[in-house]
């Protein structure tokens, strides 16, 4: 039986009376790159914060390269975790410490290393990531691209075996975006990362991932490659791959009373 790196079996969550996962599954392969679609607020983020034990289902179960993450005692849990990278959709920097010192806070904080080891894993990231000449920068003198790519060197100093991207290319222009999508590409082929990234650039979906997840109203729709989706017949699914305001999925004008946008 093959063991999946990421799996998600009947996951439910619900958040006071608002059912947000509702049977949610999912099985991501050792070694390949899942993109997770969906419309805002169809339970993207908090699938991330369930597969590395932020948030406990209601009911079903995650599992770490087989091994549960929902019912881990807190030593397995973090054990677990330490095999997760994560890229925040912000980049999540430390505003007064350079990016030297924030590619090192994972090390420092958890004593993976320190001295000479500690610079010589630092140093081997930011140069991989081609940021050796910011690293004495502070995160308000750099560009957003930069800021994601300080914030993936830090997700890759503790060695991972999956990276989660959480809007990778939001708020990047299209050549930037692209510098992202390579790195994503890089990771797997050099260092045979498993990546699930959740995204809502469409171009992106199609460039690096080996399959597509889309999830409508708490589950998964459709699970298949780019080219799958793109063919779907389903008239959901064709509707927001294109960005059409019309069509069967239901559009959430709550957001707009409140004047946000998605």
């Amino acid at each position: 039986m093959e063991t999946f790196a990421i799996e998600m079996k009947n996951v439910h969550k619900a958040f006071g009376k608002r059912k947000i996962l509702k049977g949610m599954n999912i099985q991501v392969k050792v070694g390949e790159t899942m993109v997770i679609l969906g419309p805002s607020g169809t339970g993207k983020s908090v699938s991330l914060k369930h597969i590395t034990g932020l948030l406990n289902p209601d009911e079903g179960e995650c599992f770490i390269f087989g091994e549960s993450i929902t019912h881990a005692e807190d030593k397995q849990k973090e054990k677990l975790r330490s095999k997760m990278g994560v890229l925040f959709q912000s980049g999540a920097l430390i505003n007064w410490l350079s990016v030297y010192e924030n590619v090192a806070l994972p090390l420092r904080e958890h004593k993976i290393a320190e001295g000479e080891e500690l610079d010589r894993i630092v140093m081997e990231k930011l140069k991989w990531l081609d940021l050796v000449p910011a690293k004495d920068t502070l995160p308000s003198n750099i560009s957003g691209g930069m800021k994601k790519r300080v914030g993936l060197a830090r997700a890759l100093t503790s060695q991972p075996k999956v990276v989660m991207y959480d809007e990778p290319t939001s708020g990047l222009d299209p050549v930037m975006s692209n510098v992202i999508n390579d790195l994503v590409i890089r990771l797997q082929k050099e260092l045979g990362l498993t990546s699930i990234v959740v995204t809502h650039d469409m171009q992106s979906a199609y460039r690096i991932a080996d399959r597509i997840s889309f999830l409508y109203e708490g589950q998964v729709l459709f699970c298949g490659t780019p080219s799958e989706i793109q063919n779907s017949t389903n008239p959901i699914i064709q509707q927001f791959i294109h960005g059409r305001t019309e069509g069967p999925m239901v559009l959430d004008h709550s957001e707009l009373k409140k004047g946000k946008s998605n």
